[in-house]
């Protein structure tokens, strides 16, 4: 019996490699880093290394006091930072059992909503950017000044605004202010089509995006996804609508929940232009109210030593990227206990363990950018 062996050369061989795409890569929006073992063109697995940014935020809400904490809070999603400090002074008013001024009310929904549709216009502009189209991200910003402008006109914040306070808002508004308002949100829509056609209509764009990234339902789920990426996939939960909040129980005939069912890159983007418009239409709602309020405090007098009864509670929002909530604990103190914070990217971006495996090394950003995190949102 003879045996002859034959020399095949590698290259018939199936050799993993293992990519690290980032920290500081342009695909990352900054330092996430995805470990990849790659199968030639192929992903095999995933795992995304979060932490380079960590800056304990949620320690340091124990050595602060009530009024100093919405300084922490506000920074872990810096695109979304009215949002953040609501979900703070919520969870304290809730613990002191306080009723707010109508005014702010209705002031801080309409603020909340100016501050989704201006985390939602940076995602617009980048994502596009991220699969080679530049024109986008111009028309973004162009969109975003005109809303900062009256944000940071009445907070005297471009970001991070710091005007929410525990009892209400820091200031009444400006003489004239609805005014502008409104003028900045009908222009913001008067140029959404740029997003609608331009984008959308995009065929390289829908190419790139369609059947791409499929997020199934069932993942969704397990890893606590929320936001625009869980209704892309058909998860219809919004928490203005199912746990009302501010005033939107009033605004149920305005609010409108954009849902998909195909789960991919693509409808994930269509989930978040048309967010964006109801926004803008909740905005508006918000402004024909308060021209309607009679003059009013803004907020409550607070005591010059404030401290929260002991105790526990959770209050959480639907902030622009998914759910954020505060788990506050009190012994009594002018400091929390414990600050528990429930950030939105934080379970969104680990789906890409099960994203990610199966899909091509060129889909990988096209995936990536289509979840929509802020790195600090990750790194808490």
């Amino acid at each position: 019996m003879t045996e002859t062996t034959v020399g095949i050369g590698g290259a018939a061989e199936s050799t993993d490699m293992v990519l690290n795409i980032g920290p500081q890569h342009p695909s990352t929006h900054g330092v996430l880093r995805l470990r990849l073992v790659l199968d030639g063109e192929r992903i095999q697995s995933a795992e995304p290394v979060i932490g380079y940014m960590h800056r304990g935020a949620e320690k340091l809400f124990e050595a602060r006091d009530y009024r100093q904490i919405i300084m922490l809070a506000n920074r872990h999603d810096w695109l979304s930072a009215f949002s953040n400090e609501l979900g703070v002074v919520l969870a304290v008013e809730r613990m002191l059992g306080m009723e707010v001024p109508e005014r702010a009310v209705w002031t801080r929904t309409l603020l909340a909503e100016l501050n989704r549709v201006l985390n939602h216009l940076m995602f617009l502009g980048s994502y596009p950017l991220e699969l080679g189209g530049i024109t986008p991200i111009f028309h973004a910003f162009r969109e975003r000044e005109d809303l900062q402008h009256v944000m940071e006109e009445i907070s005297g914040g471009r970001m991070h605004y710091m005007f929410n306070r525990v009892g209400g808002l820091k200031d009444d508004l400006p003489a004239g202010w609805l005014g502008r308002a409104r003028q900045a949100v009908a222009e913001v829509r008067s140029r959404m089509g740029v997003y609608d056609d331009l984008v959308l209509g995009n065929e390289i764009f829908r190419g790139r995006t369609r059947g791409v990234g499929v997020l199934a339902r069932e993942t969704v789920h397990g890893y606590g996804v929320s936001g625009p990426i869980a209704r892309a996939s058909g998860v219809d939960f919004d928490l203005r609508r199912d746990e009302p909040y501010l005033a939107y129980a009033e605004l149920q005939d305005v609010l409108k929940v954009a849902i998909r069912e195909e789960g991919d890159c693509l409808a994930r983007f269509e989930c978040l232009l048309e967010q964006t418009h109801a926004s803008l239409a909740l905005a508006d709602a918000c402004l024909d109210r308060l021209d309607e309020l009679p003059p009013g405090p803004i907020n409550q007098r607070l005591p010059k030593v404030l401290k929260a009864p002991e105790g526990h509670t959770y209050a959480w929002t639907e902030n622009p990227l998914g759910l954020n909530g505060y788990y506050l604990v009190s012994k009594g103190e002018k400091t929390p206990y414990r600050l528990k914070l429930r950030s939105a990217s934080f379970n969104n971006i680990q789906a890409l363990t099960e994203l990610l495996p199966g899909t091509l090394v060129a889909d990988m950003v096209a995936i990536l950018g289509s979840l929509f995190f802020v790195v600090g949102d990750i790194d808490k």
